[in-house]
């Protein structure tokens, strides 16, 4: 090097000016606080990106312990002097963890603390590098959030595709249950004590069929009838059934304004999950305690797996005993249950989850031990100028004492599930010819008259139930046409014109399905 006058600089002059810019280098740096501590921790000297990042100016810090930026519970714990042991005894020591500004407020630091000594190895300080990485930490957090989300979504997508799938063959099973006990009773009607066994029979696949439609509805394969309806008068009308079901040590408190929103959903899905929910939070207060179901008006915001909107927040709370930190993320699994053998199945959730979802909304849930459980079920707003449907319409049945007599063409590829049908459309008094695929149907249609088609779905052959049924409103259009199935997919993707009646049906719902596809 060779200074200005044109002479050789000295070493001791490089070194000098080796310094300077070294530490003009330093200082300058703006990303980074680096700054140098005494062997006891006390700050000997601070540059620019400190001074940004931390608040402090040089004046104001050199001369403090490096302890200043830590949490008092750090302090406390004696974090500082185990940064400084572990520095000296590794050669280095590397963390990230929440520091302190000068105004109080936290952010995220990535931290450097290396041991610096002299040239006969003597400890003379320590340098410190810290960084900000408060915005990282926190991308990185919203990134493990929605993989948790998404891992979350897939896991309950895959158990809704299993248990639909064990719900699709167990219907089948459960018609020919349904339908042959229907028959068994009219046999053994003089005999009380076949007559009793027969009714055990028929109570327990009306129990297994009700078990069904909440997998199905887990499964968001359940075919539903969504409109327009008023929560307060929907809540209103089961208030008796919900007291009933709760006894007399627990309170029921409504809180539901008049001015909440109406919301779309299947009014028969919205009372089994309010009936579930309120049940559950029953059997979390053993000792007694109040049920709070309120609503409100919500507008949330669209995220990657909900389109937000326009919903309003039903809320079943109680103050029962809560639910533990690592049960929350199972609850709204099918068959999980923390209550004892006998005393429920693990579906009542499953199906709140599921019809929650399937009307286009969502279901939260938050709990603190020992201060109770509020389960938070998001429906969309029905379309403004909708009309709610009143809670005290009665259900269309078939009131005619009568039945026509005529013949029904029953097409089901299942001779067991054919001959329980057969069985509950003679007691209906139809007589019944079978067919046992499409193309056997069509061929029996050109060559008799009959008065009723009714048609599984799912079958066997190059055309399914909805292809028949179309072909027999082209050809055929005075013709009504009933279609039924056990497979809920199938019905969940059948066209809304034609009337679907679901496996297992009983005598009654038969023939209310009849009346109405007549009538139509």
């Amino acid at each position: 090097m060779v200074r200005k006058s044109g002479k050789p600089a000295t070493l001791s002059e490089e070194l000098h000016d080796s310094e300077r810019r070294f530490r003009l280098l330093v200082e300058g740096v703006t990303d980074y606080a680096i700054y140098m501590l005494d062997p006891s921790g006390i700050i000997t000297n601070w540059n620019a990106g400190a001074e940004r990042i931390k608040g402090y100016k040089a004046e104001e810090i050199v001369g403090q312990h490096f302890s200043i930026f830590y949490r008092p519970e750090d302090r406390a714990a004696g974090v500082p002097a185990r940064a400084l042991e572990t520095a000296l005894k590794e050669g280095k020591y590397t963390a990230e963890n929440w520091r302190v500004r000068k105004d109080g407020s936290f952010f995220w630091a990535s931290v450097v603390l290396d041991p610096i000594r002299d040239d006969e190895g003597n400890l003379i300080g320590f340098a410190k590098i810290t960084r900000d990485i408060t915005e990282r930490r926190n991308a990185q957090l919203e990134l493990e959030r929605v993989q948790r989300q998404l891992a979350e979504a897939q896991k309950m997508d895959a158990l809704g595709q299993l248990t639909g799938g064990v719900a699709h063959d167990f219907n089948n099973l459960l018609m020919i249950v349904s339908g042959n006990v229907q028959r068994l009773k009219s046999l053994v009607a003089d005999n009380p004590k076949a007559a009793r066994a027969a009714q055990a029979i028929e109570t327990a696949a009306e129990r297994g069929a009700s078990l069904t439609r909440q997998l199905l509805t887990f499964a968001r394969r359940q075919r539903v009838n969504p409109q327009a309806v008023s929560l307060l008068e929907r809540i209103q009308s089961i208030r008796d059934v919900l007291t009933s079901g709760i006894g007399t040590h627990i309170g029921l408190d409504i809180d539901v304004s008049p001015q909440i929103w109406p919301v779309t959903v299947d009014v028969a899905e919205f009372e089994v999950a309010l009936v579930n929910l309120v049940l559950n939070a029953r059997d979390a207060m053993p000792e007694g305690g109040s049920i709070t179901i309120e609503a409100r008006n919500a507008t949330l915001a669209a995220d990657e797996f909900f389109p937000g909107g326009d919903f309003v927040a039903l809320t079943v709370r109680d103050t029962g005993v809560g639910i533990p930190p690592d049960v929350m993320a199972k609850v709204f699994e099918p068959f999980f249950t923390t209550k004892p053998v006998g005393r429920g199945t693990g579906l009542g959730l499953s199906q709140v989850y599921g019809f929650a979802h399937q009307a286009g909304g969502t279901v939260r849930i938050e709990s603190e031990l020992g201060k109770g459980t509020g389960v938070t079920i998001y429906l969309p707003r029905a379309a403004r100028g909708a009309l709610p449907a009143r809670a005290d319409e009665e259900t269309e049945e078939n009131n005619e004492s009568e039945t026509p007599l005529g013949t029904v063409l029953l097409v089901e590829d299942n001779p067991d599930v054919a001959n329980a049908s057969t069985g509950l459309l003679e007691q209906l008094g139809y007589s019944v010819r079978w067919a046992a695929d499409a193309e056997s149907a069509l061929k029996a249609i050109e060559a008799d008259g009959f008065v009723l088609v009714l048609s599984d779905i799912v079958m066997p052959g190059r055309m399914d139930g909805i292809g028949l049924a179309r072909i027999i409103r082209q050809k055929h259009p005075r013709l009504p046409v009933l279609l039924a199935t056990g497979y809920a997919e199938a019905a969940h993707t059948a066209p809304l014109d034609f009337p679907i009646l679901r496996k297992p049906y009983q005598m009654r719902e038969l023939s209310q399905a009849i009346a109405r596809v007549g009538r139509g």
